[in-house]
C-alpha cells in the first residue's frame, strides 16, 4: 500500500499499465480487478490530497505520471469497446428472445 501521496499516483500508473496489458490479451477479468485496484487508491489519494502537498519535483512527476496513465486509459478504451459492443449486442438478442 502506496505511503506518500506521490507513491499513490505511481501505483495507479502501475495499475492502469496492468490493466492495459490485460486489455491487449482480452483478459477482461483482469481489466475489471484492476480497474478496482485503481478506484481504491484513486479514493485513496484523495484522501491524502486533502492534508498533503506535492513540493515542486513531485509536482512535475505527477504531472508525468497523470499524462501516462491517461494514455493508458485511451488505450484501454479503445480496446475494450468492440467488446462491450459485442456484450451489448449479445444482452440485446436475449432480452429480445425474453419478450
Amino acid at each position: 500500500m502506496p505511503h506518500t501521496l506521490i507513491e499513490c499516483y505511481r501505483a495507479i500508473e502501475a495499475s492502469s499499465l496492468q490493466m492495459l496489458d490485460a486489455a491487449r490479451s482480452q483478459d477482461w477479468e483482469t481489466v475489471v480487478h484492476h480497474e478496482g485496484v485503481c478506484a481504491v487508491l484513486i479514493e485513496q489519494l484523495r484522501r491524502q490530497a486533502r492534508c498533503v502537498e506535492l513540493d515542486a519535483q513531485e509536482k512535475v512527476e505527477k504531472s508525468r505520471i497523470m499524462l501516462r496513465i491517461l494514455g493508458n486509459d485511451a488505450q484501454v478504451r479503445d480496446l475494450t469497446e468492440p467488446w462491450v459492443a459485442h456484450c451489448d449486442a449479445r444482452f440485446n438478442a436475449q432480452r429480445q428472445v425474453l419478450h
